[in-house]
């Protein structure tokens, strides 16, 4: 076994991988950029080497420096995660020629399986069922739209290199398919280095679910079972489950062997799964979508039901130890479900989010694991994917895994960044969701009311409450335990304290208005809380109305915003600057961005008329590309500029009605002309 391994990834990955380095005795060496230069697994690991700045490209994915830093510490062997260099050959190959150990499968087999046509080739040699698609290698986009009438729409657009969804695009109509290969190819070129792209027949009511495999460098290939992960948006996993709803033992076992079949197709070494599309409504009948050469974010679950450690085995296989485990030995037991926890916010278009956590709450117990690398303190940006932890139980059944999930995810809080806890509680309720009925188109049918997170009058009158306790104060920190030294001392006033730990109004009748904004609404909130008390724990309990509430509240005063967590949900509450003038100007309808990242393309230019809907501007952020279309009908200015880093709410162009824009200009012609005479 090693002595040293390199762990080529950053948060809860690498963290979950230094957990089993240490209970094997092996010493870790953590990397790092400059934006994760605090971060959780960098502390946690026994040596930590720096890579370079934020922007992956000159750190994370840096061979040469992830290769010197292996070196420097003699590391034996490198984990790569998931994700950064995970899945490339090129890596795989530099770690052979440096005499490291990459635990993973060799190149030739990466290179074969991240082709998706190479790997179809390959698998259909093996008698792996495939679905309808293109064969052909660097097809054009013209090349591409002529197969599409042969394969039939809808059609998938999919990249042949990386995975995660990005550069993936359902397409139902001939007209929007060149539009949208133009879209597929930069995203790919993005995110993988590879603009290739291949088209596949669209399965109606598809259902995902991958098998996971492990192989040793001796023959030996076995299957550890399947997961199901049909609950998707944009093509990114959600929640996970195993074993699936769907299959019965003899298709379980069938798809099995498939997934065994394909994993032999290319002399495979150490864990991989592969992905198949079941149509939910022929459950025995699954086509091959492609195999993922690493570690699985959801690869906990499986790791749940089966009892097995799967970075362990990684280690021993690469070590070079055989399986000591046959086909046999693997059973499932229970029923085990992952939430991924992202920074993002659902009822936005499940746009990404950022911030600075102000705490970080997750339940502990039995049947419950936490896979995180956030910790209370630490800034969330735009540099990175956004998913920030993961949330796994496992309980004797499905029904009451849901319960425990469920359970779980209302103890959990990140207060100061805006995540999907929420939605997530909402999600795992629908009917759908609780009978396996699942599909993963699920999520983009929900409407707006299932997607919004809106506050329940309860926490507008606790955070109204907050800000009589500070005083308005937004310097002050409610950031965890509160104190007695935290509360105003005066009395004889409308907002009296009776003793240092309680705060109770002196006037029953007394109601102050307190200004809130929260979801970009401002609401004058009158208070009708007459009486809070702080515990020890920093629990804050208000009396509304004759009944006794909990919540948990925070405090960010840089941007004067409140956060009460509690079992009815995370909210955030925002006090109004006292300046809200308008800045004067000709009125118009803005283009903000949504969130922070870069402009891609700008599709329009400044004077060009513009019909309601219209792309305007592209922004990519966390490898996802987001088209912003006109507000309304009229003439555009763009202030965003191609290739530039923007803000949230940054305005990036602004469209006004055409008479207004015409009388603005007639205006201006005339103040010309009067200034031209007056010179004279």
């Amino acid at each position: 076994m090693f002595n040293t391994v390199l762990i080529a990834n950053r948060g809860e990955i690498a963290l979950r991988v230094i957990r089993t380095c240490r209970r094997l005795g092996i010493r870790t060496v953590a990397v790092y950029s400059d934006a994760d230069a605090h971060a959780a697994h960098v502390k946690a690991a026994d040596i930590a080497v720096h890579l370079g700045p934020a922007q992956a490209s000159e750190s994370y994915l840096r061979i040469d420096k992830v290769i010197a830093a292996a070196q420097s510490t003699k590391a034996q062997a490198i984990h790569p995660g998931y994700g950064f260099l995970s899945e490339n050959a090129d890596f795989s190959a530099a770690c052979d020629t440096a005499g490291i150990v990459f635990l993973g499968p060799g190149a030739e087999a990466i290179r074969t399986m991240g082709d998706k046509i190479t790997a179809k080739n390959a698998v259909s040699q093996r008698g792996v069922p495939l679905v309808p698609g293109t064969k052909d290698a660097a097809m054009s986009n013209e090349s591409l739209v002529t197969a599409a009438d042969d394969i039939g729409f809808p059609v998938l657009i999919k990249p042949s290199a990386g995975g995660g969804g990005k550069g993936m695009h359902s397409v139902f109509d001939p007209a929007d398919l060149p539009t949208a290969l133009d879209t597929a190819r930069r995203e790919a070129a993005s995110s993988f280095g590879d603009d290739t792209l291949f088209l596949e027949r669209l399965v109606a009511t598809p259902r995902h679910i991958e098998v996971q495999v492990m192989a040793d460098a001796h023959g030996n290939v076995i299957h550890l079972g399947e997961r199901e992960c049909s609950l998707q948006r944009r093509h990114q996993k959600v929640i996970e489950e195993a074993p699936s709803a769907l299959l019965d033992e003899a298709t379980r076992a069938r798809i099995g062997q498939a997934a065994c079949e394909t994993a032999k197709s290319v002399g495979y070494r150490g864990a991989g799964t592969v992905e198949f599309i079941v149509g939910a409504d022929r459950p025995d009948e699954f086509f091959f979508m492609e195999m993922n050469t690493r570690l699985q974010v959801e690869h906990p679950v499986t790791e749940e039901v089966t009892g097995i450690d799967l970075v362990e085995l990684q280690l021993r296989v690469g070590a070079g130890e055989e399986l000591s485990l046959s086909q046999d030995d693997i059973t499932m037991t229970g029923h085990s479900i992952e939430a991924r926890i992202y920074a993002e916010d659902p009822s936005r278009g499940f746009l990404p989010t950022g911030g600075r956590a102000l705490d970080v709450v997750f339940p502990e117990g039995e049947g419950i694991r936490v896979d995180a690398g956030l910790e209370a303190g630490q800034t969330i940006a735009s540099d990175y994917d956004p998913m920030i932890a993961k949330l796994i139980v496992h309980a004797p059944d499905r029904a009451a895994a849901i319960a425990r999930l469920d359970a779980a995810l209302a103890a959990s809080a990140v207060p100061g960044i805006v995540t999907n806890i929420d939605f997530l509680r909402t999600l795992i309720g629908l009917d759908e969701v609780v009978s396996g009925n699942l599909d993963t188109s699920l999520i983009d049918r929900l409407d707006e009311d299932q997607l919004a997170h809106t506050a329940s009058e309860i926490d507008r009158q606790i955070a109204a409450a907050a800000v009589l306790v500070t005083g308005g104060r937004a310097g002050t920190d409610l950031t965890g335990a509160i104190t007695a030294a935290h509360l105003p001392q005066n009395s004889g006033t409308a907002s009296a304290w009776g003793k240092p730990s309680a705060w109770r109004t002196s006037r029953p009748d007394f109601r102050p208005i307190v200004e809130l904004s929260s979801g970009g609404d401002v609401a004058k909130v009158e208070t009708i809380v007459v009486d809070v008390t702080i515990d020890d724990d920093g629990l804050w309990h208000a009396l509304v109305d004759g009944v006794q509430h909990t919540a948990r509240v925070f405090s960010d005063a840089r941007d004067r915003s409140i956060w009460i967590s509690s079992d009815r949900g995370v909210f955030a509450f925002t006090r109004p600057q006292a300046d809200t003038s308008l800045t004067p100007g000709l009125d118009g309808a803005e283009v903000l961005a949504p969130m922070p990242g870069s402009v891609v393309a700008v599709r329009v230019e400044s004077g060009d008329h513009v019909e309601q809907g219209d792309p305007i501007v592209v922004v990519e952020a966390m490898k996802m590309e987001h088209v912003l279309t006109a507000p309304a009908a009229g003439i555009v200015t763009v202030t965003a500029v191609q290739g530039v880093q923007v803000g949230l709410d940054e305005v990036l162009a602004t469209v006004v009605d055409e008479a207004a824009a015409g009388a603005a200009s007639a205006d201006a012609g005339a103040d010309t002309s009067t200034a031209a005479q007056t010179a004279k």
